[in-house]
Protein backbone atom coordinates (compact mmCIF):
# COMPACT_ATOMS: atom_id res chain seq x y z
CA UNK A 1 0.00 0.00 0.00
CA UNK A 2 2.75 2.34 1.16
CA UNK A 3 4.42 2.05 -2.47
CA UNK A 4 1.01 2.46 -4.26
CA UNK A 5 0.66 5.56 -2.22
CA UNK A 6 4.21 6.83 -2.82
CA UNK A 7 3.97 6.06 -6.67
CA UNK A 8 0.89 7.98 -6.95
CA UNK A 9 2.52 10.91 -4.94
CA UNK A 10 5.21 11.22 -7.76
CA UNK A 11 2.48 10.49 -10.62
CA UNK A 12 1.00 13.73 -8.77
CA UNK A 13 4.19 15.78 -8.70
CA UNK A 14 4.79 14.65 -12.56
CA UNK A 15 1.50 16.33 -13.71
CA UNK A 16 2.62 19.51 -12.17
CA UNK A 17 5.92 19.83 -13.76
CA UNK A 18 4.41 18.85 -16.51
CA UNK A 19 2.25 21.88 -16.53
CA UNK A 20 4.76 24.42 -15.10
CA UNK A 21 7.03 23.03 -18.30
CA UNK A 22 4.02 23.98 -20.61
CA UNK A 23 3.65 27.33 -18.57
CA UNK A 24 7.10 28.42 -18.77
CA UNK A 25 7.67 27.29 -22.70
CA UNK A 26 4.90 29.31 -23.40
CA UNK A 27 6.14 32.31 -21.78
CA UNK A 28 9.49 31.72 -23.43
CA UNK A 29 11.42 31.18 -19.97
CA UNK A 30 13.50 28.49 -21.64
CA UNK A 31 15.84 28.53 -19.14
CA UNK A 32 13.08 26.53 -16.49
CA UNK A 33 11.61 24.50 -18.64
CA UNK A 34 14.57 22.17 -19.05
CA UNK A 35 14.96 21.80 -15.18
CA UNK A 36 11.02 21.37 -15.00
CA UNK A 37 11.12 18.51 -18.03
CA UNK A 38 13.98 16.74 -16.13
CA UNK A 39 11.68 16.91 -13.19
CA UNK A 40 8.70 15.25 -15.02
CA UNK A 41 10.64 12.24 -16.30
CA UNK A 42 12.29 11.79 -12.82
CA UNK A 43 8.81 11.19 -10.96
CA UNK A 44 7.72 9.43 -13.97
CA UNK A 45 10.51 6.59 -13.43
CA UNK A 46 10.15 6.82 -9.49
CA UNK A 47 6.42 6.25 -9.56
CA UNK A 48 7.03 2.65 -12.08
CA UNK A 49 9.09 2.02 -9.90
CA UNK A 50 5.73 0.83 -7.52
CA UNK A 51 4.48 -1.46 -10.08
CA UNK A 52 6.16 -4.87 -10.82
CA UNK A 53 5.20 -4.49 -15.03
CA UNK A 54 6.60 -1.40 -15.07
CA UNK A 55 9.31 -1.42 -13.15
CA UNK A 56 11.57 -2.06 -16.06
CA UNK A 57 10.86 1.07 -17.74
CA UNK A 58 12.22 3.34 -15.02
CA UNK A 59 16.13 3.42 -16.09
CA UNK A 60 14.77 4.45 -19.68
CA UNK A 61 12.74 6.69 -18.65
CA UNK A 62 15.76 8.74 -16.19
CA UNK A 63 17.42 8.58 -20.08
CA UNK A 64 14.83 10.64 -20.92
CA UNK A 65 15.40 12.77 -18.04
CA UNK A 66 19.15 13.08 -19.05
CA UNK A 67 19.05 14.08 -22.83
CA UNK A 68 15.98 16.56 -22.09
CA UNK A 69 18.84 18.69 -19.54
CA UNK A 70 21.27 18.24 -22.19
CA UNK A 71 18.98 19.41 -25.23
CA UNK A 72 17.89 22.34 -23.03
CA UNK A 73 21.93 23.08 -21.46
CA UNK A 74 23.80 21.27 -23.96
CA UNK A 75 26.73 23.99 -22.78
CA UNK A 76 27.42 22.09 -19.21
CA UNK A 77 28.01 18.61 -21.16
CA UNK A 78 30.58 19.67 -24.09
CA UNK A 79 33.13 20.40 -21.75
CA UNK A 80 34.28 21.26 -18.10
CA UNK A 81 37.00 23.26 -16.91
CA UNK A 82 38.44 22.91 -20.73
CA UNK A 83 38.04 19.00 -20.24
CA UNK A 84 36.23 17.63 -23.85
CA UNK A 85 33.50 15.33 -21.73
CA UNK A 86 33.58 13.27 -25.26
CA UNK A 87 36.88 12.01 -24.23
CA UNK A 88 35.19 9.77 -21.65
CA UNK A 89 33.39 7.67 -24.19
CA UNK A 90 35.89 5.60 -25.37
CA UNK A 91 37.12 4.50 -21.50
CA UNK A 92 33.82 4.42 -20.44
CA UNK A 93 32.94 1.67 -23.10
CA UNK A 94 35.77 -0.37 -22.66
CA UNK A 95 34.79 -0.49 -19.14
CA UNK A 96 31.20 -1.94 -20.07
CA UNK A 97 33.25 -3.78 -22.15
CA UNK A 98 35.07 -5.26 -19.66
CA UNK A 99 31.85 -5.78 -17.68
CA UNK A 100 30.64 -7.67 -20.52
CA UNK A 101 33.70 -9.90 -20.66
CA UNK A 102 33.94 -11.04 -16.48
CA UNK A 103 29.96 -12.33 -16.99
CA UNK A 104 31.19 -14.46 -19.76
CA UNK A 105 33.04 -17.37 -19.67
CA UNK A 106 34.36 -20.07 -22.01
CA UNK A 107 30.66 -22.14 -21.27
CA UNK A 108 29.70 -19.86 -23.41
CA UNK A 109 31.91 -20.04 -26.10
CA UNK A 110 31.29 -23.64 -26.11
CA UNK A 111 27.92 -23.56 -26.20
CA UNK A 112 28.33 -23.07 -30.20
CA UNK A 113 29.06 -26.45 -30.78
CA UNK A 114 25.24 -27.53 -28.63
CA UNK A 115 23.12 -25.37 -30.55
CA UNK A 116 24.97 -24.45 -33.86
CA UNK A 117 22.31 -24.03 -36.00
CA UNK A 118 20.25 -20.91 -34.15
CA UNK A 119 24.24 -19.15 -33.25
CA UNK A 120 24.67 -19.54 -37.21
CA UNK A 121 20.95 -18.63 -38.26
CA UNK A 122 21.08 -15.54 -35.54
CA UNK A 123 25.05 -14.17 -36.59
CA UNK A 124 23.84 -14.56 -40.41
CA UNK A 125 20.45 -12.80 -39.47
CA UNK A 126 21.78 -10.36 -37.29
CA UNK A 127 24.45 -9.03 -39.64
CA UNK A 128 22.72 -8.92 -42.87
CA UNK A 129 19.03 -7.60 -41.78
CA UNK A 130 20.70 -4.67 -39.62
CA UNK A 131 22.93 -3.26 -42.23
CA UNK A 132 20.85 -3.40 -45.21
CA UNK A 133 17.64 -2.08 -43.26
CA UNK A 134 19.68 0.43 -41.96
CA UNK A 135 20.51 0.96 -45.67
CA UNK A 136 17.05 1.21 -46.79
CA UNK A 137 15.99 3.69 -44.29
CA UNK A 138 18.41 5.88 -45.63
CA UNK A 139 17.35 5.53 -49.10
CA UNK A 140 13.70 6.12 -48.05
CA UNK A 141 14.33 9.60 -45.87
CA UNK A 142 16.56 11.99 -47.21
CA UNK A 143 19.02 12.61 -44.42
CA UNK A 144 22.43 14.86 -44.90
CA UNK A 145 25.13 12.27 -45.61
CA UNK A 146 26.47 11.85 -41.90
CA UNK A 147 23.42 11.10 -40.12
CA UNK A 148 22.32 8.87 -42.69
CA UNK A 149 26.26 7.06 -42.23
CA UNK A 150 24.98 6.90 -38.76
CA UNK A 151 22.29 4.96 -39.20
CA UNK A 152 24.07 2.44 -41.87
CA UNK A 153 26.62 2.13 -38.70
CA UNK A 154 24.38 1.56 -35.92
CA UNK A 155 22.67 -1.61 -38.19
CA UNK A 156 26.17 -2.59 -38.88
CA UNK A 157 27.16 -2.97 -35.25
CA UNK A 158 26.75 -6.43 -32.94
CA UNK A 159 23.91 -7.22 -30.64
CA UNK A 160 23.02 -4.96 -27.90
CA UNK A 161 23.84 -5.66 -24.21
CA UNK A 162 20.03 -5.15 -22.88
CA UNK A 163 19.14 -8.10 -25.61
CA UNK A 164 20.57 -10.71 -22.71
CA UNK A 165 18.17 -9.17 -19.84
CA UNK A 166 15.31 -8.85 -22.52
CA UNK A 167 15.67 -12.71 -23.65
CA UNK A 168 15.04 -13.45 -19.77
CA UNK A 169 12.28 -11.16 -19.80
CA UNK A 170 10.57 -13.07 -22.55
CA UNK A 171 11.16 -16.15 -21.38
CA UNK A 172 13.21 -16.66 -24.35
CA UNK A 173 16.58 -18.67 -24.53
CA UNK A 174 19.01 -17.12 -22.65
CA UNK A 175 22.12 -19.47 -23.13
CA UNK A 176 21.49 -18.98 -26.99
CA UNK A 177 21.10 -14.98 -26.62
CA UNK A 178 24.38 -14.67 -24.67
CA UNK A 179 25.98 -16.59 -26.69
CA UNK A 180 24.75 -14.48 -30.00
CA UNK A 181 26.02 -11.27 -27.81
CA UNK A 182 29.31 -12.78 -27.69
CA UNK A 183 29.99 -14.15 -31.25
CA UNK A 184 28.57 -11.29 -32.67
CA UNK A 185 30.51 -8.49 -30.85
CA UNK A 186 33.93 -10.63 -31.57
CA UNK A 187 33.08 -10.41 -35.37
CA UNK A 188 32.22 -6.63 -35.17
CA UNK A 189 36.06 -5.28 -35.70
CA UNK A 190 35.67 -6.96 -39.33
CA UNK A 191 31.70 -6.91 -40.07
CA UNK A 192 31.15 -3.77 -38.78
CA UNK A 193 33.85 -1.64 -40.92
CA UNK A 194 32.75 -4.03 -44.15
CA UNK A 195 29.07 -2.93 -44.04
CA UNK A 196 30.22 0.69 -43.15
CA UNK A 197 32.86 0.62 -46.46
CA UNK A 198 29.83 -0.52 -48.65
CA UNK A 199 26.92 1.31 -47.38
CA UNK A 200 28.24 4.13 -45.88
CA UNK A 201 30.99 4.93 -48.09
CA UNK A 202 28.90 6.87 -50.39
CA UNK A 203 28.18 8.86 -47.47
CA UNK A 204 31.25 9.35 -45.75
CA UNK A 205 34.99 8.73 -45.65
CA UNK A 206 35.69 5.30 -44.52
CA UNK A 207 39.21 4.06 -43.52
CA UNK A 208 38.38 0.29 -42.97
CA UNK A 209 42.05 -0.51 -40.99
CA UNK A 210 41.90 2.27 -38.69
CA UNK A 211 37.91 1.62 -37.80
CA UNK A 212 39.39 -2.35 -37.57
CA UNK A 213 41.39 -1.32 -35.09
CA UNK A 214 39.32 1.84 -33.11
CA UNK A 215 36.98 -1.54 -32.75
CA UNK A 216 39.47 -3.93 -31.09
CA UNK A 217 40.55 -1.24 -28.79
CA UNK A 218 37.20 -0.62 -27.72
CA UNK A 219 35.88 -4.21 -27.86
CA UNK A 220 37.74 -7.22 -27.99
CA UNK A 221 40.85 -5.91 -25.76
CA UNK A 222 38.39 -5.14 -22.70
CA UNK A 223 36.45 -8.14 -23.43
CA UNK A 224 39.46 -10.30 -23.54
CA UNK A 225 40.76 -8.78 -20.12
CA UNK A 226 37.01 -9.37 -18.62
CA UNK A 227 37.29 -13.28 -19.15
CA UNK A 228 40.53 -13.83 -18.05
CA UNK A 229 39.80 -11.34 -14.67
CA UNK A 230 36.36 -13.85 -14.51
CA UNK A 231 38.88 -17.03 -15.55
CA UNK A 232 41.92 -16.36 -12.64
CA UNK A 233 39.86 -14.53 -10.09
CA UNK A 234 36.03 -15.65 -10.44
CA UNK A 235 34.67 -15.17 -7.45
CA UNK A 236 37.40 -13.22 -5.42
CA UNK A 237 35.82 -9.88 -5.90
CA UNK A 238 32.50 -10.60 -5.24
CA UNK A 239 31.40 -6.34 -4.77
CA UNK A 240 32.28 -6.10 -8.52
CA UNK A 241 29.56 -8.75 -10.02
CA UNK A 242 27.23 -6.44 -7.99
CA UNK A 243 28.33 -3.03 -9.10
CA UNK A 244 29.09 -3.95 -12.66
CA UNK A 245 25.84 -3.42 -14.10
CA UNK A 246 25.06 -0.23 -12.40
CA UNK A 247 28.28 1.13 -13.80
CA UNK A 248 26.80 -0.06 -17.09
CA UNK A 249 23.96 1.75 -16.90
CA UNK A 250 25.40 5.02 -15.42
CA UNK A 251 28.22 4.79 -18.55
CA UNK A 252 25.32 4.43 -20.80
CA UNK A 253 23.25 7.62 -19.53
CA UNK A 254 26.52 9.65 -19.75
CA UNK A 255 27.24 8.57 -23.17
CA UNK A 256 24.07 9.52 -24.43
CA UNK A 257 24.08 12.85 -22.01
CA UNK A 258 27.18 13.87 -24.10
CA UNK A 259 26.22 12.69 -27.69
CA UNK A 260 23.18 14.84 -27.04
CA UNK A 261 24.83 17.91 -26.07
CA UNK A 262 27.30 17.69 -28.84
CA UNK A 263 24.44 16.73 -31.66
CA UNK A 264 21.91 19.25 -30.42
CA UNK A 265 21.58 21.07 -33.32
CA UNK A 266 21.26 19.18 -35.57
CA UNK A 267 19.08 17.03 -33.75
CA UNK A 268 16.54 20.07 -33.46
CA UNK A 269 16.73 19.78 -37.03
CA UNK A 270 16.28 16.13 -38.15
CA UNK A 271 15.09 14.88 -34.59
CA UNK A 272 11.35 14.02 -35.43
CA UNK A 273 12.38 12.34 -38.78
CA UNK A 274 15.34 10.31 -37.12
CA UNK A 275 12.83 8.94 -34.31
CA UNK A 276 10.71 8.04 -36.87
CA UNK A 277 13.69 6.18 -39.37
CA UNK A 278 15.17 4.55 -36.08
CA UNK A 279 11.97 2.99 -35.04
CA UNK A 280 11.36 1.52 -38.59
CA UNK A 281 14.75 -0.14 -38.31
CA UNK A 282 14.39 -1.33 -35.10
CA UNK A 283 11.40 -2.86 -35.10
CA UNK A 284 11.95 -4.42 -38.35
CA UNK A 285 14.93 -6.24 -36.79
CA UNK A 286 12.26 -7.75 -34.43
CA UNK A 287 9.65 -8.43 -37.15
CA UNK A 288 12.40 -10.02 -39.65
CA UNK A 289 14.36 -12.06 -36.81
CA UNK A 290 11.77 -13.17 -35.38
CA UNK A 291 9.34 -14.41 -38.74
CA UNK A 292 12.39 -15.71 -40.61
CA UNK A 293 13.34 -18.25 -37.87
CA UNK A 294 9.76 -19.38 -37.61
CA UNK A 295 10.03 -20.15 -41.27
CA UNK A 296 13.15 -22.05 -40.13
CA UNK A 297 11.15 -23.65 -38.20
CA UNK A 298 12.85 -23.06 -34.62
CA UNK A 299 11.29 -23.45 -31.53
CA UNK A 300 9.08 -19.92 -30.08
CA UNK A 301 11.87 -19.38 -27.64
CA UNK A 302 14.81 -19.42 -29.93
CA UNK A 303 12.36 -17.30 -32.40
CA UNK A 304 12.14 -14.73 -29.54
CA UNK A 305 15.65 -14.85 -28.79
CA UNK A 306 16.71 -14.08 -32.38
CA UNK A 307 14.31 -11.52 -32.40
CA UNK A 308 15.36 -9.64 -29.60
CA UNK A 309 19.13 -10.08 -31.00
CA UNK A 310 18.22 -8.89 -34.60
CA UNK A 311 16.30 -5.78 -33.26
CA UNK A 312 18.80 -4.84 -30.57
CA UNK A 313 22.21 -2.88 -31.47
CA UNK A 314 25.10 -1.72 -29.92
CA UNK A 315 24.50 1.74 -29.22
CA UNK A 316 26.97 2.72 -26.87
CA UNK A 317 29.99 1.13 -29.53
CA UNK A 318 28.35 2.95 -32.61
CA UNK A 319 28.90 6.63 -30.82
CA UNK A 320 32.84 5.10 -29.90
CA UNK A 321 33.15 4.76 -33.55
CA UNK A 322 31.31 8.08 -34.74
CA UNK A 323 34.20 9.54 -31.93
CA UNK A 324 36.92 8.13 -33.33
CA UNK A 325 35.80 9.35 -36.05
CA UNK A 326 35.70 13.21 -35.29
CA UNK A 327 31.91 13.07 -36.21
CA UNK A 328 30.45 12.71 -32.83
CA UNK A 329 27.60 15.40 -33.12
CA UNK A 330 26.55 13.98 -36.85
CA UNK A 331 27.40 10.37 -37.54
CA UNK A 332 26.36 9.66 -33.71
CA UNK A 333 22.82 11.06 -33.64
CA UNK A 334 21.49 7.92 -34.74
CA UNK A 335 22.94 5.59 -32.23
CA UNK A 336 21.70 8.23 -29.65
CA UNK A 337 18.44 8.01 -30.54
CA UNK A 338 18.39 4.23 -31.04
CA UNK A 339 19.84 3.43 -27.62
CA UNK A 340 16.70 4.93 -25.49
CA UNK A 341 14.01 3.92 -28.51
CA UNK A 342 15.38 0.35 -28.40
CA UNK A 343 14.99 0.10 -24.71
CA UNK A 344 11.30 0.95 -24.73
CA UNK A 345 10.24 -1.00 -27.21
CA UNK A 346 12.39 -4.20 -26.46
CA UNK A 347 11.25 -3.75 -22.53
CA UNK A 348 7.99 -3.77 -23.77
CA UNK A 349 8.18 -6.53 -26.45
CA UNK A 350 9.64 -8.92 -23.51
CA UNK A 351 7.06 -7.93 -20.99
CA UNK A 352 4.22 -8.69 -23.48
CA UNK A 353 5.95 -12.06 -24.49
CA UNK A 354 6.48 -12.49 -20.83
CA UNK A 355 2.49 -13.10 -20.41
CA UNK A 356 2.86 -15.77 -23.01
CA UNK A 357 4.63 -19.24 -21.93
CA UNK A 358 6.13 -20.76 -24.98
CA UNK A 359 4.49 -23.78 -26.53
CA UNK A 360 7.57 -25.98 -25.25
CA UNK A 361 7.82 -24.82 -21.67
CA UNK A 362 3.63 -25.37 -21.42
CA UNK A 363 4.68 -28.84 -22.33
CA UNK A 364 7.40 -29.29 -19.91
CA UNK A 365 4.95 -27.84 -17.15
CA UNK A 366 2.44 -30.35 -18.02
CA UNK A 367 4.49 -32.83 -18.30
CA UNK A 368 5.80 -32.23 -14.24
CA UNK A 369 2.30 -31.76 -13.07
CA UNK A 370 1.12 -35.62 -14.72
Amino acid sequence: MNNLFSSKTFFFLAILFIIGYVATTLMDLHQYAGLLLMGFFVMIALGFRGYALLKGYSYTIMIFAAVSVAMYYPQYFVTVGGFKLSKLIVPLLQLIMFGMGTALSWKDFARVMQMPKGVIVGVLCHYTIMPLVGWTVTQIFSFPPEIAAGIILIGSCPNGLASNVMSYLARANLALSVTLTAISTLLAPLITPMFMNLLAGQYVEIDFWVMVWDITKIIILPIGGGLLFNHFLHGKFAWLDAVMPLVSMISIALIIVVITSAGRDSLLVVGPLLIVAVLMHNISGYLLGYWISRGLRMSEKDCRTLALEVGLQNGGLASGIALTMGKLSTVGLAAAVFGPMMNITGSSLALWWRGRTPPEDQETDAHHHA
